[in-house]
């Protein structure tokens, strides 16, 4: 009866520290997507960012055409 005791406290430690590497792995796949999320819109936000300039930067061109026409 110790040995079975014995086997079945080795297979608890395994499960136990298998369920550790699975959670480690699940908050560095959490960590990871967090992190591409923040860049993803760090991107998005830089472009946005350099369209608007372009916009403003057409905008002085075009009143400036249209006051040279008039």
């Amino acid at each position: 009866m110790a040995a079975h005791g014995k086997e079945v406290n080795r297979h608890g430690r395994e499960i136990g520290r298998h369920a550790k590497e699975i959670g480690r792995k699940l908050l560095a796949v959490g960590v990871l997507l967090l992190v591409a999320f923040l860049l993803f819109k760090a991107v998005v936000g830089f472009v946005a960012g350099l369209v608007w300039i372009a916009v403003a930067v057409l905008a002085v061109v075009a009143v400036i055409w249209a006051t040279r026409v008039l």
